[in-house]
Order: structure tokens, then sequence, then C-alpha cells
């Protein structure tokens, strides 16, 4: 799940130089891969020079984007090895997943907004921004989170290898984008 490739031998059996080599390859690339969410910031540096408040949401919005995804993907890959769920299934698992992604981000939504214009105070046309783009985030994650492991099975690979750490970093970028879509369009930046 965290992007570490499988070993024959227990943990306290693999040597540092072996475990290291199991675990820098997919670091190398996810770190690589997430350099695009230091560009879709760069890109979008006027907008957060005139609404620096933007700037502070975006952990939350990242976070929840990566644990709605996760939350999906950990659930369809454990369907996946217990033999529930098929690739024919694939179009009745992205239906649950977007009704179970609606009512999340209303939810994660609707609270934040609360939280937002309570403890934030910022105005409430920031606080529609981060609250769209909660339920925007959560609806492409839970996607994302529950398509990525199908199709990584599919294609041959171990789906609890490759599909977290693509996930978040999918994610993370898709966060950003609609965040910054929201935030010009309806701040007019």
């Amino acid at each position: 799940m965290a992007a570490i490739l499988p070993t024959d031998k227990p943990y306290m059996k693999t040597n540092t130089f072996e475990t290291w080599k199991k675990r820098i390859p997919w670091l190398l690339l996810l770190m690589i891969s997430a350099t695009v969410t230091g560009k879709i910031i760069t890109h979008y540096e006027q907008a957060l020079g005139a609404y620096v408040v933007l700037t502070s949401f975006i952990p939350m919005l990242m976070d929840t984007g990566g644990n709605a995804g996760g939350q999906a993907s950990v659930t369809i890959i454990r369907g996946l090895s217990l033999d529930e769920i098929e690739w024919s299934d694939i179009f009745k698992v992205i239906w649950k997943e977007i009704r179970v992604a609606v009512v999340c981000g209303i939810t994660l939504a609707a609270v934040g907004f609360a939280k937002i214009m309570i403890v934030d105070r910022v105005p409430v046309v920031v606080a529609l921004v981060v609250c769209l783009t909660l339920v925007v985030t959560v609806f492409f994650a839970k996607i994302v989170g529950c398509t990525l492991p199908m199709i990584a099975q599919k294609i041959g690979f171990d789906p609890a290898v490759m599909a977290s750490p693509f996930i978040t970093t999918i994610v993370d970028a898709l966060s950003l984008l609609i965040y910054f879509q929201f935030a010009t369009r309806i701040l007019g930046i």
C-alpha cells in the first residue's frame, strides 16, 4: 500500500540495502511526479497573491482528497484480494463510489463551511470556493480510488503496491486544479 515492492524474505532477515533497493524506485518516481503539484501552485501564483488565505486551505483539501481516495482504494483492494470484486464489476463499483462520494462530499463541505465561517472567519466567497472544491475533489478522489486498483490488477500489477501512492499523487494534482479553477472563476482572479 505504500509503494514498496514485495520481498520473499521476512522483514528482519532483509538487509538495509535490499530494503532500500525495493523502496527507492517508487520513492523517486513519486517524488518526481509530485513536482506536478508544485507546477500547479506556481501557475496559480497570482491567485494566491490576491487571496493569500487560499494557501491555508491547500493541505486540508489535498489531504481530504487523498484520504477519500485511499478509503475507496483500500476497500476495492480488499474486495479484489478476497475475490468479492472482479473486473466486470467496475461500473457497479464506480456507481456505488459516486453515491458515497456525493454524500461524503456534501457532509464534509457542510462541516467545513461551518468551521471556516466560525473559526477561520474568512469571506463567504472564500468558504464557498473551499467547500465546492471539497465536494468535487472527494467525487474525483473516490472515482480514482476505486478504479485505479482495478485497472492495476487488470494490466497485471499488484494493486496494493502501486495504487495508493499513485492515487495520492493524482488526487493532489486534481484537488489543486479544481481549487484554483473555482478560485479564479468565483473570486475573479
